[in-house]
């Protein structure tokens, strides 16, 4: 008899990523829409993706167990 799988949340595989040496990578928030007033400065600083900190991780990784 086979063990059940976990799952993984469907909204964290959404939304997360791995680095190769095991961090976590998240996309920057507040860039979806109503950017007009937004500075320029400000969307380019918010263009690329952030690496999780260390707390929000342990986290994170409970919601990514699956896979």
């Amino acid at each position: 008899m086979s063990k059940i799988k976990m799952k993984s949340l469907s909204g964290a595989k959404k939304r997360f990523r791995r680095t190769k040496s095991g961090l976590v990578k998240v996309r920057s928030a507040h860039r979806n829409h109503i950017l007009g007033k937004i500075k320029t400065a400000v969307k380019r600083i918010r263009r690329g993706g952030k690496i999780l900190v260390k707390a929000d991780q342990k986290r994170v990784d409970n919601m990514l167990v699956g896979g």
